[in-house]
């Protein structure tokens, strides 16, 4: 089992309307599994 932690952020509130809009479209299942996959992908790239 993967280890979550909560963690509290302040957002533009443009992003959170547009993740918002992409979890309606179900590209994500939620704002938390959206914000994972920007770190991801944001941890990719520095490597």
């Amino acid at each position: 089992m993967v280890r979550k932690d909560k963690i509290t952020i302040s957002v533009d509130h443009d992003l959170i309307k547009w993740l918002d809009t992409q979890v309606k479209k179900k590209r994500f299942c939620s704002r938390s599994h959206g914000f994972e996959y920007a770190f991801s992908k944001f941890k990719e790239e520095d490597k």
